[in-house]
């Protein structure tokens, strides 16, 4: 196939963004297969390991994102006692997350959350790349007309959706 213009440009970043989005999915499905939970909780977990007793704010900027999602799924690792939250000892008005003795068990056979790599990888480019990175994922998110609402964690919703059952041969 030969491509001309910025047709060949183009079409290297959507399969670079299909390649990321691809590493995501497949990483969110072996750790569901695996371990039973999504990715993004997978990722929560690890963070928290990382720094145990914080605040959902604090775990927000470990994992790059707002609160709100930060929040709903540390709720689901409460809801299955991976993950415990109690009030903070210095301020009483504040809540912490840590991990349970069951939540480091899962974590212990869990394979480093894709999340992290990607971060990291992020992280490693030279600031003067990553801003234009910044710019240019900005640009392309308002010109698509994706900017609106909060992003929450990659694949933090589909983990909250019933699985449907399907009849054979239907």
């Amino acid at each position: 196939m030969q491509l001309e213009g910025g047709a060949l440009e183009t079409a290297r970043i959507l399969d670079n963004l299909r390649r990321v989005v691809r590493a995501l999915r497949t990483s969110a499905r072996d750790v569901e297969r695996q371990l039973g939970i999504g990715g993004a909780q997978l990722f929560v977990l690890s963070e928290l390991a990382a720094e145990p007793g914080i605040s959902i704010r604090r775990l927000s900027e470990r994992t790059l994102t707002d609160p709100s999602s930060a929040s709903v799924v540390a709720a689901r690792l409460v809801a299955r006692r991976l993950v415990a939250r109690r009030r903070d000892r210095q301020d009483a008005r504040r809540s912490v997350l840590s991990l349970t003795a069951r939540g480091r068990a899962l974590l212990a056979r869990a394979p480093e959350p894709f999340q992290v790599r990607l971060v990291g990888a992020l992280r490693g480019l030279p600031r003067a790349r990553l801003r234009r990175l910044d710019l240019a994922l900005t640009e392309l998110v308002r010109v698509a007309g994706a900017e609106r609402g909060a992003a929450p964690m990659f694949f933090s919703e589909e983990s909250k959706e019933p699985k449907r059952r399907t009849r054979r041969g239907a």
